[in-house]
């Protein structure tokens, strides 16, 4: 599978999930929920860095290329602070949901940037061939990573 597309499942996955995180009735349901968002992200998080945004950053000759993928570093550099700052909460408490529903909007924004940014740039600077070459790294990444929660 490309890379592109393993990367828009694994938002799609986050995304259900937090759909069931922040509708759970259940304080322990919303932090078993959010355990398995945390986890996800986390994974997400260092193989998109470390093979994605680095094969992007690495190809990109524009500026404004390199300013994208700066930014989208930026934007996971916010999500792990926000999800830090969930982890200390009582997942019954107002403020965790709160938390919870600004983290998801804080994800969204950035999936809708990436996708309507980066994997356009990514179709620009790698041929079909090379976006498989760098899905089969995702891949292997992910069924490696591990990651305390």
């Amino acid at each position: 599978m490309d890379a592109l597309n393993i990367l828009k499942k694994q938002h799609r996955d986050v995304e259900a999930l937090f759909r069931k995180a922040t509708t759970a009735t259940e304080p322990a349901e919303r932090q078993r929920i959010f355990r398995q968002v945390d986890r996800d992200l986390r994974i997400h998080s260092i193989i998109e860095e470390g093979i994605f945004y680095a094969e992007l950053r690495r190809r990109a000759e524009k500026s404004e290329e390199r300013l994208e993928v700066a930014e989208a570093y930026e934007e996971h550099a916010l999500v792990k602070i926000s999800i830090e700052s969930l982890e200390k909460l009582d997942p019954g408490s107002e403020q965790y949901c709160a938390k919870l529903g600004v983290l998801m909007d804080l994800v969204q924004r950035h999936v809708d940037e990436e996708e309507s940014t980066l994997f356009k740039m990514a179709h620009h600077l790698f041929d079909k061939a090379e976006l498989e070459e760098i899905g089969s790294r995702l891949e292997e990444a992910a069924a490696q990573a591990s990651v305390p929660v």
